[in-house]
């Protein structure tokens, strides 16, 4: 009889229909005093954080950029130099055919102004030089020269 009494009796929820979620997991709030605290994000601040990191990387690269540009920037002056001493050089006589990765001494002669490339080191003419040295160079691969001296 008491298994009958227990079966007829409808089951009354103490708590009020309005309070009780139907699905407890997806509320934006902890539904229970031991659940975890969910505290709602500060947009603001994550976009600040996200923006400084986007900002300090992308000024690293720029950086990086800027390094490379000022050696290419480096390297074409280099290249305008010694194509401005290679047109001198070859403006100058040269009384033989200069062999690549030799080196060799630019002279100016004092009674003309003409310049000459010569075989022949300023100390190997000694006192007697009649020309009035300018500078020790060098014919790379390219048919450029390079100013050693």
């Amino acid at each position: 009889m008491n298994e009958e009494k227990k079966a007829e009796k409808p089951v009354v929820n103490p708590i009020d229909k309005d309070k009780v979620a139907e699905h407890p997991g997806v509320l934006p709030y902890a539904h229970t005093v031991g659940s975890a605290v969910i505290r709602p994000e500060d947009e603001g601040r994550i976009r600040g954080i996200a923006m400084r990191a986007m900002y300090d990387q992308t000024e690293r690269q720029m950086e990086q950029l800027r390094q490379q540009m000022e050696t290419l920037v480096n390297q074409a002056k280099a290249l305008q130099k010694r194509v401005k001493v290679s047109e001198a050089i070859y403006e100058a006589e040269i009384p033989f055919q200069p062999v690549i990765h030799h080196v060799y001494y630019l002279y100016e002669r004092r009674s003309d102004g003409k310049r000459l490339l010569s075989l022949i080191s300023p100390e190997e003419w000694g006192n007697r030089c009649p020309y009035e040295y300018l500078a020790t160079v060098r014919l790379l691969g390219d048919h450029t020269w390079e100013v050693l001296e």
